[in-house]
């Protein structure tokens, strides 16, 4: 597989579990919104599903700061610097030190014990 193949398919979202496949093949549709009438409704269903996928990104980042974290333990025998960590996640070196520092305190939060 060519590296552009493999670059592409990494962008793509992942696919929604809850919304049935066939919707989802059709680029006009999103959650049902665009059948939606009464803009009350629409406002309402637009702003839960916007605070929905807030709150997974949010989850995902704290992901992403705990792997940068685990890849960079300085115990590890195959680590990985910032510079790699920010290559592999499309960061800048700056951004990676950060996520980096960020997992670590989730680590701690969840283990006062660990450095």
């Amino acid at each position: 597989m060519a590296e552009s193949e493999r670059s592409e398919r990494r962008m793509r979202p992942g696919a929604l579990l809850f919304e049935p496949s066939e919707a989802a093949s059709d680029p006009e549709h999103f959650f049902d919104l665009e059948s939606m009438d009464d803009p009350r409704e629409l406002l309402s269903r637009a702003t839960e599903l916007a605070m929905a996928f807030q709150a997974a990104a949010d989850r995902a980042i704290e992901y992403q700061a705990l792997a940068a974290a685990q890849l960079a333990d300085p115990r590890r025998f195959d680590r990985l610097t910032a510079v790699e960590i920010a290559r592999r996640a499309r960061w800048s070196e700056d951004y990676a030190q950060k996520m980096i520092e960020f997992g670590r305190d989730l680590l701690r939060s969840v283990d006062p014990g660990s450095p």
